[in-house]
């Protein structure tokens, strides 16, 4: 498998090491703007670049018809046009705010537990997130992932970054803290005043990400329309 690397930073690099582990070629890798014609023979395009390019480059390989992941997070309010391009050009889109085997899952797990809770009100819920202090954006993908799919089966309607403001009891409440080398943690917690539950998924090292970017473009390399991890993984149901 072919691919092009948009954005070259440590995920980038950690991709790359994968990617060959797997044997992929690397054809195309770049931080800088991107120049298709250069990549025109890439299999999968896997995105991992910042916030205000991440929609200019997914829809560049749309139209350009080379499949593309994201794990670029900080640029969502753009999903659905993403969505509705794809849709038109007949392409292939994967995008993930965390791309971990390990995180998936916990997300499958999160909704679990959010539906199994959801009766009992006295319970309190946060949910808490730590990177490392390069990261960007606040709160992170995941906990947003994380919020929404609480949401979803919950009595919650929205959420919003604790750090900064209060809400009403209807809101999800996201701390973020920012601490020098951490890759990632994430915390579900529910709490009343007899217990307390708890799950948490502490990433180790940017491994993990990059195996799963990986996979994903194995995932999409043949296929075409709108994927998520949940395909990758076979959780659909």
């Amino acid at each position: 498998m072919k691919i092009a690397l948009l954005g070259y930073g440590r995920m980038g690099k950690a991709i790359e090491e994968i990617a060959l582990e797997r044997g992929h070629e690397v054809i195309y890798k770049t931080s800088e703007n991107i120049r298709v014609n250069e990549f025109k023979e890439a299999d999968v395009a896997i995105d991992f670049s910042i916030p205000d390019v991440a929609f200019s480059n997914i829809s560049t390989c749309i139209e350009a018809g080379i499949p593309v992941i994201s794990g670029t997070t900080g640029w969502l309010e753009r999903y659905k046009d993403v969505v509705e391009l794809c849709q038109k050009e007949k392409g292939t889109f994967l995008y993930a705010s965390n791309f971990s085997l390990g995180v998936n899952l916990f997300f499958s797990l999160n909704e679990y537990l959010a539906d199994l809770i959801q009766p009992y009100k006295e319970y309190q819920l946060e949910l808490e997130e730590i990177h490392h202090t390069k990261k960007l954006d606040q709160p992170s993908g995941t906990a947003i992932t994380l919020a929404e799919n609480i949401i979803e089966k919950s009595a919650y309607n929205d959420w919003f970054l604790k750090n900064n403001e209060t809400k009403s009891e209807k809101s999800i409440p996201i701390v973020a803290k920012r601490i020098e080398n951490v890759p990632g943690t994430h915390v579900v917690s529910y709490n009343s005043e007899i217990d307390s539950i708890e799950i948490k998924h502490t990433a180790h090292n940017r491994k993990g990400f990059a195996l799963g970017a990986v996979i994903a473009a194995e995932y999409v390399k043949d296929r075409q329309g709108i994927f998520t991890m949940k395909d990758v993984l076979g959780l659909k149901n």
